[in-house]
């Protein structure tokens, strides 16, 4: 075996083992470093969003970017140190990141309005609510998408896009709620006498609230009624079960009182002409 002739181990050691070396160990030390600095300021961006009240499910997802954004600066950093033509690499990526932007805009858009959904809280976990032409319990309200139950426990997952650019009702964001019923009375029938049966069937309503008060009031006079308008409050849980209770009270209360509730009718007069006039 030929010997190494130690003035060219000497060079070469000289010239590329040591300043490679010291690159090579450099760009490490960076990368370590960088990497426990990005961790601090994901751990402090995490305390102060905590602070700021701001949804766990935003926290975990805008520490994961901004970590992830800080370790490729560092990487990049590292790389510069070890002579690699980062410019060239930003090109790249900058072109790659314009070309995802591109295809992912619509996810880009729901993403965005997740973060302002979370953010402004325009509703939460567990509220009714009609919005992107849907309506359904709020199970879950994600980055990307939100998740509905519907009163027959159907699944829908509506993107959040629609939703923040849209209208959002939110049916139980208030304790109280109110019922506005409207119940139709002949005009032959006793008008007081159909308001004071109304008035007792909400008085033995235990689930009305006292405060407001419930009103009774004329709607309008149609073409074959009188419309009362019947409007009690109630706590938001107990809107439907009192809705219905009281359909189904009041119709009793005018059958066995003998107040009808009358139906659109229609009178048809039959003429006959004879044969041979004009």
């Amino acid at each position: 075996m030929e010997q190494i002739d130690p003035s060219t181990f000497s060079y070469y050691l000289d010239a590329y083992l040591i300043p490679w070396g010291i690159k090579l160990l450099t760009a490490i030390i960076i990368f370590l470093i960088g990497r426990w600095l990005a961790k601090l300021v994901v751990g402090l961006v995490h305390r102060l969003m905590q602070r700021a009240r701001v949804d766990d499910t935003l926290i975990t997802f805008l520490g994961g970017i901004i970590y992830a954004i800080l370790l490729v600066a560092v990487a990049i950093a590292a790389l510069d140190r070890l002579g690699v033509n980062t410019t060239s690499l930003l090109a790249i990526l900058g072109a790659a990141g314009l070309a995802v932007g591109l295809a992912m805009k619509d996810s880009l858009s729901n993403f965005a309005a997740g973060v302002m959904l979370i953010l402004f809280r325009p509703f939460r976990v567990g509220d009714f609510i009609e919005a992107a032409g849907t309506s359904g319990i709020v199970e879950n309200i994600q980055i990307f998408s939100t998740v509905l139950r519907t009163g027959d426990n159907r699944e829908i997952t509506v993107p959040n896009g629609p939703i923040f650019s849209g209208t959002i009702v939110n049916v139980t964001a208030r304790d109280t709620r109110r019922i506005d019923l409207v119940f139709g009375i002949g005009y032959g029938d006793d008008l007081r006498r159909a308001k004071e049966l109304i008035g007792q069937v909400l008085a033995a309503e235990e689930r009305i609230l006292a405060d407001p008060a419930p009103a009774i009031s004329i709607a309008e006079l149609a073409d074959s009624s009188v419309n009362l308008n019947v409007r009690p409050w109630v706590k938001s849980a107990d809107y439907w079960p009192v809705r219905s209770d009281l359909l189904e009270n009041v119709k009793a209360a005018f059958d066995s009182n003998g107040i009808s509730i009358p139906f659109p009718q229609r009178d048809v007069h039959l003429f006959q002409v004879e044969a041979g006039s004009s």
